[in-house]
C-alpha cells in the first residue's frame, strides 16, 4: 500500500426484507433529480474523462480539506437570494440521502410522513436556522451519489450534505467547507467470506461501489497502480451507495467499498455482514456549495465553529444520538480536525 495511506474498525433492521421495506418508503417520498446518461465525446465516455481528471487533479492537488474559506457571518449575494425568496419558497434548497441508516434516511417507524433523520439531517437543520431562523425552513432533495456536482452546478440546490468527501477533483467543480466529520475507506463483506480485508483476498472477487464516489477513483487507480488485484472486479458500480448492499444480500457482488462510517451503518442494518479489515485512506465529508457562492462558503464555515462549540446541542450532541452506536465513543477516527483556511478572499 502507498506510503499516504493509514492504517487504522452494529444490530439494526437486517435482511433483504427490511430493505425492501425502505425501497418502498423511497419511492412514495424520493424527491426525485434525473439521471444523467452517459455520454460520449470524440470516442471517449464522459466517464473515461472523469477518471483521466482524477488522476491529474490527485497529481496537483495536496490537503484539499484545507482549501475553503475563512469563516464570516456576513450576508452576502448567494445568502441575500436565499433570504428574498418569498411564501413557502422561503427555504434552503438541500441535496440529501434518504437511505444512508443514521445519517440521511426516512426513518419507517417514525410515522405516515417518515420525515428525513440523522446526523447530516441535523445539521442540514442547524444550517438553516442560522441562516433563516428556522430551522425547519428547509426543502429536501434526494439526490444519488453521482447526481450530488451536477445539481450543485445546475443551481438545482444551493448545497449538498450528503456524506460527501473532500477530495482534489471535486474542488476543481465544487466549493467545500471545512470538514465536519473524518472517516476512511473500509471493505464490507458477509461474515462468511474469506475476504480479510482491502488486501489480496480481494483478488477475483466482485467489488460494488457507487459511481462517482471516492471509493470507486480509489479502487481504479489502485487496480493501475497494482495496488489491488488485477482480478478483483471494480465494474459494479450504482447511482446510490445502499444499492451495493442490495446486490450484497442478493449475492451479486462479493464486498462493497465505501466510507467506513457508512459501512458501519449498514452492518447494524445487517447483521450478516461486517467491516473487514481497518480503514485504508483518510478522509473528510464537507458541506459542498457552487464555486462562486464565498458568502455562502464562509457562512457555513462560521456554523461549523459554533456548531462544535455548542456541546450541548450540537456535533458531539449529534453524533451521540445518532453515530455513537454504530462507530462508539468520539474519538480521532471520526472528530473533524482542527479547521485550517488557506484561502482568505
Amino acid at each position: 500500500m502507498r506510503a499516504r495511506r493509514l492504517r487504522a474498525s452494529l444490530k439494526g433492521w437486517g435482511g433483504v426484507a427490511a430493505m425492501a421495506v425502505v425501497c418502498a418508503l423511497v419511492a412514495v417520498f424520493a424527491l426525485y433529480v434525473p439521471l444523467s446518461g452517459t455520454r460520449t465525446v470524440d470516442g471517449q465516455s464522459v466517464a473515461q474523462s472523469a477518471r483521466v481528471k482524477a488522476e491529474k487533479a490527485e497529481e496537483d492537488c495536496e490537503a484539499p480539506e484545507k482549501q475553503t474559506l475563512s469563516p464570516s457571518s456576513a450576508d452576502g449575494d448567494t445568502i441575500q437570494k436565499i433570504k428574498n425568496r418569498q411564501g413557502d419558497m422561503r427555504k434552503l434548497i438541500v441535496g440529501v440521502d434518504q437511505n444512508s441508516y443514521r445519517w440521511g434516511y426516512r426513518n419507517p417507524n417514525s410515522g405516515k410522513t417518515a420525515e428525513l433523520e440523522g446526523f447530516d439531517i441535523d445539521l442540514v437543520h442547524r444550517i438553516a436556522e442560522d441562516i433563516l431562523g428556522d430551522p425547519r425552513a428547509v426543502q429536501f432533495k434526494a439526490i444519488p451519489t453521482d447526481q450530488r456536482i451536477p445539481a450543485i452546478q445546475d443551481g438545482r440546490v444551493d448545497m449538498v450534505v450528503r456524506t460527501m468527501t473532500i477530495n482534489c477533483e471535486r474542488i476543481d467543480d465544487v466549493a467545500f467547507s471545512a470538514p465536519y466529520f473524518k472517516t476512511g475507506q473500509q471493505v464490507l463483506a458477509p461474515k462468511s467470506s474469506p475476504i480479510k480485508g482491502y488486501d489480496d483476498t480481494l483478488a477475483g472477487k466482485r467489488i460494488c461501489t457507487a459511481t462517482g464516489s471516492t471509493a470507486y477513483s480509489t479502487l481504479k487507480v489502485d487496480q493501475k497502480a497494482g495496488e489491488l488485484p488485477a482480478t478483483a472486479d471494480i465494474s459494479k458500480t450504482v447511482p446510490n451507495q445502499l444499492d451495493c448492499l442490495v446486490r450484497l444480500q442478493l449475492g451479486e457482488v462479493d464486498a462493497v467499498v465505501t466510507d467506513g462510517a457508512l459501512a458501519a451503518s449498514q452492518a447494524a442494518q445487517d447483521p450478516t455482514v461486517e467491516l473487514k479489515g481497518d480503514a485504508f485512506t483518510a478522509e473528510y465529508y464537507g458541506v459542498a456549495m457552487k464555486k462562486s457562492a464565498n458568502d455562502l462558503v464562509r457562512r457555513v464555515n462560521q456554523i461549523l465553529v459554533d456548531y462544535r462549540k455548542d456541546t450541548a446541542n450540537g456535533w458531539q450532541a449529534s453524533y451521540g444520538k445518532w453515530l455513537s452506536a454504530t462507530l462508539g465513543k468520539i474519538s480521532e477516527k471520526s472528530k473533524p480536525p482542527a479547521p485550517q483556511y488557506l484561502r482568505t478572499t
